[in-house]
């Protein structure tokens, strides 16, 4: 089976079904327009002007999951103080949650999130105009949208739209985000962050409009020095839940916009909101353009030099945010609906078979066993199905090949790949 597809032979009909259709390109450029329309969204910018700010543009966030999904969701906003570098006095910092509950397993949490804040060329200047339409009105517009196509839907597993602030002064959105998920007692199956997911033409002039980079960490955040050594002698550098959650997204894309799998944690020097969920051990990915117009990003809006600088929305491509969207919806749908996947071992030194266990998955009905060369980038071959938690392959030599189990719920929705190599369990 050819790796770019393995997903869609494990994800069956209901997840793939999902309405993905239904996003609005109209709607996405609306929300887009909207959050440009409140001036600067810095973080640091004015908390209580209804027209201005960060404060306004969190209220309007708000308000548009309230319309959109009214009951099917429970809006929460975690809150707390922060300090640091980039910001010199105490500010309040807020997220804006909207948690629509899984109908079996409520605490299995898909997180989408998009960050609201702007900034200007000077990253402390908060009142001066910042309009932010790429970094990161694309994303919240995105994460708004999505609750709109799906909040009415059910899912066996809980859906988190998020959006944060407090990103372009240091992750802090992202880190409260994570530590309330951690204080929830969430088992966050998949962080989907999407920053930049807005535009198709780079600053160079090069433009690609059929794909998206999707950025994973190999060897995990919170690993142990134990941990290190384990992947050192056997594996698992390359196969982290993050890493599988990626091979995992992009088996769900279509041929109207491929995935692109750039396999380190964020862009060379630079960093996003699933960044502190990694760090917690959580499977994140972050979802950015495919070129990305540097002349646009933390920017003062102006020319010089025969450039037209600033984060302005006539640099945006609603069409390509809306394929990225409907991306999202389906990785989401998928998700929600799949079991966790497992946590598998295997055992196979100085033998001529190979034995795989572990332990079942609430939810699961059955398992798929994959494998891959150990010098493949992707799973290669579905080995077997079965419904025991153990299975044995004679004549398999397990120095030669990477193993994986992924947990099939009743409606054929499949979990991604967990290796059954060190720092695989998801």
């Amino acid at each position: 089976m050819r790796t770019a597809f393995y997903a869609l032979a494990l994800v069956a009909g209901p997840a793939l079904a999902a309405p993905a259709d239904d996003v609005s390109e109209a709607r996405l450029k609306a929300r887009v327009e909207r959050q440009v329309a409140f001036g600067t969204r810095h973080t640091l910018s004015t908390q209580d002007d209804p027209k201005r700010g960060i404060g306004a543009a969190r209220t309007w966030a708000e308000a548009d999951f309230r319309e959109s999904c009214g009951d099917a969701v429970t809006i929460v906003k975690p809150e707390t103080v922060i300090t640091g570098k980039r910001v010199p006095q105490p500010t309040r910092l807020m997220d804006v949650l909207a948690i629509q509950r899984g109908t079996e397993r409520p605490d299995e949490v898909v997180i989408v999130e998009g960050h609201l804040d702007s900034r200007r060329s000077d990253p402390l200047d908060a009142t001066g105009d910042s309009p932010g339409a790429n970094d990161d009105a694309s994303g919240t517009a995105l994460v708004l949208e999505s609750a709109r196509v799906l909040c009415h839907r059910h899912f066996a597993g809980t859906i988190v739209y998020a959006v944060v602030s407090g990103e372009e002064q240091g992750l802090y959105g992202g880190k409260l985000l994570a530590d309330y998920a951690r204080a929830q007692h969430w088992t966050v199956k998949a962080v989907l962050n999407n920053d930049i997911v807005g535009n198709s033409r780079g600053s160079d002039g090069l433009v690609d409009h059929t794909h998206v980079r999707v950025f994973s960490e190999g060897p995990r955040g919170n690993a142990t020095p134990a941990l290190a050594e384990a992947q050192r002698l056997n594996g698992g550098e390359n196969d982290s839940p993050s890493r599988n959650l990626s091979r995992y997204i992009a088996g769900l894309a279509d041929p109207a916009l491929a995935v692109r799998q750039i396999w380190r944690a964020d862009r060379m020097g630079r960093g996003g909101d699933h960044l502190p969920f990694e760090e917690a051990g959580y499977p994140a990915v972050r979802f950015t353009v495919a070129v990305e117009n540097y002349d646009a990003q933390h920017q003062d809006v102006r020319k010089a030099d025969g450039h037209d600088y600033g984060d302005t929305i006539d640099k945006m491509d609603f069409a390509y945010l809306a394929k990225v969207t409907r991306l999202n919806v389906r990785a989401l749908a998928a998700l929600a609906a799949a079991p966790l996947a497992p946590t598998a071992d295997t055992k196979g030194a100085v033998q001529t078979f190979t034995t795989l266990s572990w332990k079942p998955v609430p939810g699961a009905e059955g398992y798929a066993v994959w494998r891959r060369r150990t010098d493949a980038p992707g799973w290669e071959e579905k080995v077997l199905t079965t419904s025991g938690t153990t299975v044995r392959l004679d004549g398999v030599r397990a120095d030669d090949w990477f193993f994986g189990v992924s947990a099939i719920a009743a409606d054929g929705s499949a979990s991604p790949i967990a290796s059954a190599l060190p720092g695989g369990g998801f």
